[in-house]
């Protein structure tokens, strides 16, 4: 699979967007990327644990889609920035995070078109 193409394209879908990666189930880190004079608001260590922590919360979502369905998408607002983590297939999830003024329906829209195929 090529990760860092998803991801690129994954980019493109808005300049609003301001961090794309690809992660497993775990968290692990498939492809990253930051756009170009964008500021990290987090440390690396940080940004891993969000990525761990939104892995084990899409895992924890999964137990439940037998009975409400599988979910679309997952979003995060806050004061700076918005978060968004998109399933790309069953073992992979597409985690974005966008300016906090950003129309995330857009995004969401195009994101969730993307897939690992």
């Amino acid at each position: 699979m090529d990760y860092q193409s998803l991801q690129e394209q994954a980019m493109k879908i808005s300049p609003a967007i301001r961090y794309a990666t690809i992660t497993d189930l775990n968290g692990k880190i498939k492809s990253s990327g930051h756009r170009k004079g964008v500021k990290n608001l987090l440390t690396t260590k940080e940004s891993l644990q969000s990525l761990k922590t939104s892995a084990n919360t899409w895992k924890a979502r999964n137990k439940l889609s037998g009975k409400i369905g599988k979910g679309k998408y997952a979003l995060a607002e806050y004061d700076k920035i918005k978060r968004i983590v998109i399933p790309l297939d069953d073992k992979h999830l597409l985690y974005l995070t966008t300016s906090a003024r950003t129309d995330h329906s857009k995004i969401i829209s195009k994101a969730r078109k993307l897939s690992l195929k």
